[in-house]
């Protein structure tokens, strides 16, 4: 006599399951980015999103100036031959902020100071520490070319030009750039309002004090914590909505709650099919779900879906699995929801495992591993240890995660696998 199962993740293809680059596709084609628009000084620009083009309408340089300390020239007194010399009379000193009053002929030159405007006559700058000075004049030799050391007008920007393209969020030195061309304001999208809450009965947050009976049936919230920290480099304003337990009617009104007050709602637990698993439940009743399992480990039982105008993404309770789906779904959906087109692109490169990895072919894997050089010019990786999906301290002690495709196999010593640095991920 035979049991029935019921399909899980043990099997082999994982029954129900869709591969991790489906599911993205699914989950940005479902994305539109925010119409959303706001002005904001160019100061405050740090990390916003450009919701329009800027366009310059002046030259960068305004004008024609020294890119160094030293002596202004025209080209015509550098020397022809390596064995001569030429002898200038130094006729007047131009500061930045302050022109030079006449013209230098042929002969003269005049001492010049970093971004000071070019005198009427000169082309060329001679670093002081390239001339030998005597009195009123100077003597340079034929080491030097013709416009050396001047930054010549509208060399960087010139009326007219693109310099930073709608979707950018904004780097430290956007906002110098901006404001290099007179512009105190800027158009941005609008943050993002994104609801984020926990579920579980078994789930406290460290500001409840835990009883003796409890704390042994009660575990402290991470993933909200998780979250939220990687939600901090966006322009969103979050909206915790802290612990929600188990019970079906509780999680209809956070949900309900949730989606008339954000347009993004993200939430840990509940999702996998155990009794008290009731998220899924209520997602089913309140909500238009696209998928409820994805080939990956971990991460496996994860929701997409809307409720009412507001996208969802219910997460696994597991912390690694929380933080796997954030960086491979859920960041690059959060990315086009604020219309970011400048998102880093993270690396992928091969290295060469230390470690045995058991895997089998039909869903991808995200080990977390610690890459560094192997002294030859070459990247190694080795696993952080126990890889379950429980064990936070694995993200903290890794710097890399060893990617292990949706076909393939088990890992030898020696094999080369993908990697993907936290650097370009964090």
């Amino acid at each position: 006599m035979s049991l029935t199962i019921q399909p899980n993740c043990t099997d082999n293809p994982e029954f129900g399951t869709i591969p991790v680059n489906t599911a993205l596709d699914m989950i940005l084609e479902a994305i539109h980015p925010s119409s959303n628009l706001e002005t904001i000084p160019v100061q405050d620009c740090y990390g916003r999103v450009l919701a329009e083009d800027i366009h310059s309408t002046i030259m960068v340089p305004p004008f024609t100036n020294s890119a160094m300390d030293g002596y202004a020239i025209h080209h015509q007194d550098i020397p022809a031959a390596a064995e001569q010399l030429s002898k200038l009379t130094i006729i007047g000193t131009t500061v930045a902020g302050q022109a030079f009053q006449g013209k230098v002929n042929q002969g003269e030159t005049v001492r010049i100071m970093t971004g000071a405007v070019m005198p009427e006559g000169t082309d060329s700058v001679i670093i002081q520490e390239h001339v030998e000075t005597k009195n009123d004049t100077i003597t340079i030799d034929s080491r030097h070319q013709s416009g050396q050391n001047v930054r010549q007008a509208g060399e960087d920007i010139k009326p007219g030009d693109c310099v930073l393209n709608k979707g950018r969020q904004c780097l430290p030195a956007d906002a110098g750039i901006i404001a290099s061309l007179g512009i105190p304001e800027i158009k941005v999208f609008s943050p993002l309002r994104v609801a984020v809450f926990s579920t579980g009965s078994e789930v406290c947050d460290f500001s409840q004090k835990a009883t003796d009976s409890s704390q042994t049936t009660t575990i402290f919230d991470s993933n909200r914590y998780s979250l939220c920290a990687a939600l901090k480099p966006y322009p969103v304003d979050i909206v915790d909505m802290g612990i929600i337990p188990d019970n079906p009617q509780h999680l209809k009104t956070a949900f309900l709650e949730a989606s008339q007050n954000a347009e993004l709602i993200i939430t840990s637990g509940g999702v996998s099919v155990g009794e008290a698993d009731y998220t899924k439940q209520v997602l089913a009743e309140l909500g238009q779900i696209e998928f409820w399992t994805v080939a990956m480990k971990p991460g496996r039982p994860i929701a997409f879906g809307k409720i009412n105008s507001a996208l969802l993404f219910g997460l696994p309770g597991n912390p690694v699995a929380v933080m796997v789906t954030w960086c491979f779904l859920l960041k690059p959906a959060l990315e086009k929801m604020l219309g970011i087109t400048n998102a880093p692109v993270i690396p992928s490169f091969q290295a060469r495992s230390l470690s045995h990895i058991r895997k089998r072919p039909g869903r991808t894997e995200y080990q977390r591993g610690i890459l560094k050089p192997d002294g030859h010019g070459q990247w190694s990786v080795e696993t952080t240890g126990k890889q379950g999906s429980g064990i936070l301290t694995s993200m903290c002690k890794a710097n890399a995660f060893i990617v292990l495709e949706h076909d393939h196999g088990s890992v030898k010593p020696g094999d080369m696998v993908n990697v993907q640095p936290f650097s370009g991920i964090f």
